[in-house]
């Protein structure tokens, strides 16, 4: 069984959850914003994925489940079982590492090319991918590289994606997204002009085959680690 964890509504695992249904793994999705609980244990779990979301990852206080969370991941890296972070689940797995994770020096909204690190162009995960990734970005906070962590790529503002174990990977970028995704994000928010907004829909239509056999390269790729 492959887990979601998912920590808002709107952020769903989108190509991730449609690549591993049509290969036939069972999926389970845990609604935080619901109010469903972390599972006490690993039993079952081929793999977990963690999702994107608006918190910032020290913002316990106020969303308790990131500090359960926090431990449960400890407890998946601590079985070897896959485990897959993208945007605030990079965040997370950083934190739950030891790494800090802090604002950066701008926000990143749109499609970004994005450069594989030289370990980045040889990692299993990145196997048939070009070196300059073509990928969608929305965050505002960067992480430090946690300890004996293997950075997989990275541009001028902050780490992009790392590795830690064999089988667990963080992503900074939204690999997973879909256009009706970035419709419903880019829905009356106020830091973006209209013209912006048009240009990134209009960008992301105009990659969605593109993106979409990235994202499926990457989890074909990934899901070699899954037993």
């Amino acid at each position: 069984m492959i887990l979601i964890i998912k920590h808002t509504l709107s952020e769903g695992p989108g190509l991730i959850g449609d690549f591993f249904e049509r290969k036939g793994y069972s999926l389970k999705t845990i609604e935080l914003e619901k109010g469903e609980k972390i599972p006490s244990g690993i039993e079952n779990i081929q793999a977990v994925v963690s999702m994107g979301g608006p918190m910032n990852v020290y913002d316990e206080d106020k969303y308790p489940f990131l500090k359960e969370e926090d431990t449960f991941i400890r407890e998946i890296l601590k079985n070897n079982i896959p485990f897959i972070g993208v945007c605030l689940g990079a965040q997370i797995l950083a934190k739950a590492l030891g790494a800090k994770v802090l604002k950066a020096g701008e926000k990143e909204i749109g499609w970004y090319k994005v450069p594989l690190t030289c370990r980045g162009i040889i990692d299993p995960v990145f196997e048939n991918t070009d070196n300059l990734l073509d990928v969608f970005q929305w965050h505002e906070d960067k992480f430090e590289l946690p300890e004996n962590a293997t950075v997989l790529a990275e541009n001028s503002l902050c780490f992009q994606a790392f590795k830690v174990n064999k089988n667990a990977y963080a992503f900074q970028f939204h690999f997973e997204i879909k256009p009706e995704m970035i419709k419903n994000w880019l829905d009356g928010i106020p830091e973006l002009s209209k013209r912006d907004v048009i240009k990134i829909i209009k960008d992301t239509y105009g990659k969605k085959e593109a993106s979409c056999q990235l994202a499926y390269t990457i989890l074909e790729n990934f899901s070699k680690f899954i037993s």
